[in-house]
């Protein structure tokens, strides 16, 4: 079993961490349910990042799981606590941010803005006349002219207004 060459980088996808290990996704995953020290999720929406040294821990994981024969308890033990202290776990801004896409960015970006806005208004110094603030229009009223009043429609356009019309009662069934 030859060891694969781990590119000179910081920080990796799990796509890129699998194909590295030669093992499916959701080997990967159950190795971070047994290992929960492995891989760094930033958010729960984000992908898991990992960093070179849980390349190394899985690389080595699986060594003692397929060559060796370890179970995973056996494979923890191997390793021991001190292994398990993955290095100083320092993955940079810039590491991370050179995994995330424009329309990501975008979205972060966005998000920041609203929250110094709502903090902008937490503190007094949001509502600007440029801050766009949703007002609700008052309910508009159908059919509360009686007398043939024009009244507005919902698209602005003006209509007369329907007026219900009497009916006679006994008229009916009677010659």
């Amino acid at each position: 079993m030859t060891v694969p060459v781990i590119p000179n980088r910081a920080v990796f996808r799990a796509q890129e961490v699998c194909d590295l290990a030669q093992v499916q996704p959701y080997v990967l995953r159950s190795w971070e349910a047994e290992f929960p020290d492995l891989g760094v999720a930033k958010t729960p929406a984000s992908p898991r990042i990992y960093r070179r040294s849980d390349v190394e821990l899985v690389l080595r994981l699986k060594h003692l799981l397929f060559v060796d024969g370890l179970t995973l308890a056996g494979a923890r033990r191997q390793l021991g606590d001190t292994a398990l202290a993955l290095g100083d776990g320092s993955v940079s801004d810039a590491d991370v941010a050179a995994l995330i896409d424009d329309e990501t960015r975008q979205h972060l970006r966005d998000v920041r803005r609203g929250l110094q806005w709502i903090l902008g208004v937490l503190d007094g110094s949001g509502i600007t006349p440029d801050d766009r603030v949703l007002v609700a229009l008052p309910p508009v009223t159908r059919g509360a002219s009686k007398n043939g009043a024009l009244a507005a429609s919902p698209g602005g356009a003006k209509r007369k207004a329907a007026v219900a019309k009497p009916t006679k009662k006994g008229a009916r069934g009677r010659r």
